[in-house]
């Protein structure tokens, strides 16, 4: 099985020389790498000129935002499985073997979603792993559905099924491709074995979220409000509000969810 892997990469190079160290897998299964930077300024074009080798393709021009970045990589790959895992998070030892596993077992699936172990900026793992939600397009609407990118698996004909990273979206662009997935009627399947790492950090979009000023804030709801409105309009029934905030406080403090998530860190 030949695996298609995209990082994007801009200003983050103390992280980035351990994300490219985590791309490997062992034969017979294949590894295509590519990299796209679109203008670092911190020392990152010099980490990747240096690992040069280890990519089969090197992207280094201005693109449109993250979205437009993965979209050129992707372009330029052809293997049997997509992924992408960003310039500040890792892949497991042994993760791609068993990825190529599950989906030679089960030719049936388009999309493997798995856990990851979060860490903080320093790789210490903090208290706070994930595991997949079974995607429903009427939960993430609404915020109470999660899957995580570093974890994400999808076969080739899935992603150009689904016309890859929607480019308006700066914010939350690997959620809407899951929306694509889904609504392009990719079949999915879930594990909750731990497949890569996702850093939380000062400048981790997780992160910026959450202390962003008003103008940021505003424009990560304007993209959730506009892909809600974009599962509303292909046919699926929202919650009315209430419902949506009992869910909401449900899936919140949900025991059996955080006993998974507390999982995911041994």
């Amino acid at each position: 099985m030949k695996f298609s892997i995209v990082t994007i990469s801009y200003n983050q190079n103390r992280f980035l020389q351990e994300t490219i160290d985590s791309i490997r897998v062992a034969p017979p299964h294949q590894l295509q790498y590519v990299v796209v930077d679109p203008g670092s300024t911190d020392g990152s074009r010099a980490t990747i000129e240096r690992n040069r080798p280890r990519f089969d393709r090197v992207i280094l021009e201005k693109d449109r935002g993250p979205a437009d970045g993965l979209n050129k990589g992707f372009a330029a790959c052809d293997g049997d499985i997509f992924a992408y895992v960003n310039s500040d998070d890792t892949l497991l030892p042994g993760a791609l073997e068993a990825v190529a596993e599950y989906f030679e077992r089960h030719p049936d699936k388009d999309v493997l979603f798995g856990a990851v172990r979060m860490v903080d900026a320093v790789g210490k793992p903090v208290l706070r792993g994930r595991t997949p939600d079974r995607f429903d397009l009427r939960r993430f609407a609404d915020g109470i559905c999660f899957v995580w990118n570093p974890s994400t698996f999808i076969r080739r004909q899935a992603f150009q099924r689904a016309g890859g990273f929607r480019v308006e979206n700066n914010v939350h662009w690997d959620g809407e491709l899951v929306v694509d997935l889904a609504l392009t009627g990719a079949r999915m399947a879930y594990t909750n074995r731990v497949f890569g790492t996702y850093r939380l950090h000062e400048q981790s979009m997780t992160v910026s979220i959450q202390r962003a000023g008003d103008s940021f804030a505003a424009k990560s709801l304007r993209q959730r409000l506009r892909v809600r409105d974009r599962i509303r309009d292909a046919g699926i029934a929202l919650y009315p509000p209430v419902q949506r905030e009992l869910l909401r406080l449900a899936y919140k403090f949900n025991p059996v969810r955080h006993v998974r998530y507390l999982r995911t860190q041994i």
